[in-house]
């Protein structure tokens, strides 16, 4: 059966439920902790609260969520550990975060197997963590390699889709191996930055090429790379808006046990992306502030 997809007049389809990680505080937001703490506890209390994902906090901003959010102040905070030092960082960063709930981990590191035994050995069974290698260890044998220790353990793997320079920008052939790497082997991930629109495109002022988190859930379906960068590369709205409407309930469950999450410091632009293209039917009550509209 085709065409399930409905746009829930002020629900949040399946499809893009828990799909947004708040990273305010990361660039190019860059929102100061003091005030990401009241905007997140905001968007949990929005009418698109389900489409909302934990608060993502680095290592070494611990202790300034602490002040910014005392315990036993508005509840326990869910939040996600960003450790871009490594297994180093895995031990006190779960020790500091006690006062919240920890959502989940996501490892940087150069040595997946490194990363996956510390995980194995200091998380907490019931925390869900994600393993990122950098882009230029995840070329050609080497990405069969990682995802393959990836596999065999309890861990989805994270992938960089954006940042401050065009560099960090992977193209869509690149970014369609990673994605059908993973189909292939059932293996679930997140993405990261520059994923903050839902269509691929330009950015006006930097010149970025940004990939759309609609393309990417699309893609996440393929296990061929040449059709998973086809439809990365797509830039039509209307083309990708009517190909989510026409997804089953089965692909949908497939789409997001593959692409779990991704960080956007922006929780506005992306509903917003949607509400445009008609897959989102805002409900009541107030509705998220851009960044930019700081």
């Amino acid at each position: 059966m085709t065409g399930t997809f409905e746009p829930a007049g002020g629900g949040i389809p399946p499809l893009f439920q828990g799909l947004f990680d708040d990273a305010a505080v990361f660039p190019p937001g860059n929102l100061p902790v003091a005030e990401a703490v009241p905007a997140h506890r905001a968007h949990r209390c929005a009418w698109y609260s389900a489409a909302v994902g934990p608060l993502l906090c680095g290592a070494g901003r611990l202790g300034e969520l602490a002040a910014a959010a005392p315990a036993g102040a508005g509840g326990p905070l869910r939040v996600g550990l960003v450790l871009p030092g490594g297994s180093a960082e895995l031990g006190p960063a779960l020790a500091a975060a006690a006062p919240f709930e920890v959502a989940g981990v996501e490892l940087a590191t150069r040595d997946a197997a490194e990363a996956v035994a510390a995980l194995d050995l200091l998380l907490p069974p019931d925390v869900p963590a994600a393993v990122e290698l950098p882009r230029e260890l995840l070329h050609g044998d080497a990405l069969g390699e990682v995802l393959d220790v990836l596999v065999d353990s309890a861990y989805r793997a994270k992938f960089r889709t954006g940042g401050v320079v065009a560099g960090a920008f992977p193209d869509e052939d690149e970014l369609a191996g990673f994605l059908t790497g993973c189909a292939q082997r059932g293996l679930p991930y997140k993405c990261t930055a520059g994923l903050h629109h839902a269509v691929r495109h330009t950015d006006p002022v930097t010149g970025f090429e940004h990939h759309g988190f609609l393309n990417v859930l699309l893609a996440a379906l393929e296990t061929d790379r040449r059709a998973a960068a086809e439809v990365l590369a797509e830039r039509s709205g209307e083309a990708l808006a009517k190909a989510v409407r026409e997804l089953t309930d089965h692909q949908v469950t497939v789409i997001r046990n593959s692409f779990t999450a991704f960080g956007t410091c922006s929780i506005a632009e992306p509903l917003d992306d949607l509400a445009a293209l008609g897959l989102l039917s805002p409900g009541t009550g107030p509705s998220p502030t851009s960044q930019e509209d700081r």
